[in-house]
């Protein structure tokens, strides 16, 4: 992921934006208008992921916990809860923005080496 360092949240989210319309350009307009609302919600989250992963980096993965007087331990840290939770959610968004993508029509004709012949032949 691009490097953000001292950006605003604001100015991530654009940047994500577009990156996004960039990779999905090849959409015609009618699904790019009905794919909107998909792109931003996939910018918010990119830029919400990076924040987390700027913040569990600083932090750690994990944090301490203390429910009364005699139960203490180390947990998940929250931001990894729901950075795992974000990410499952980014990847189901960006999929389906990938499966709008027009399916290039490229033919690609394999070198005949006779072995279809070969087997279609056989009589066994």
């Amino acid at each position: 992921m691009a490097s953000y360092e001292g950006k605003t949240k604001e100015q991530i989210i654009a940047a994500e934006k577009r990156k996004l319309n960039g990779i999905y350009k090849k959409l015609d307009e009618k699904t790019k208008k009905a794919t909107e609302s998909l792109v931003n919600e996939a910018a918010f989250m990119g830029a919400s992921l990076y924040e987390l992963r700027t913040i569990i980096a600083e932090k750690g993965y994990t944090e301490e916990y203390q429910n009364g007087a005699n139960q203490k331990g180390v947990k998940k840290s929250a931001e990894i809860e729901i950075y795992n939770t974000m990410i499952k959610n980014y990847m189901a968004v960006i999929k389906q923005l990938t499966e709008l993508l027009p399916k290039e029509q490229k033919a690609v004709k394999l070198q005949d080496d006779g072995f279809e012949e070969f087997v279609n032949g056989r009589e066994d």
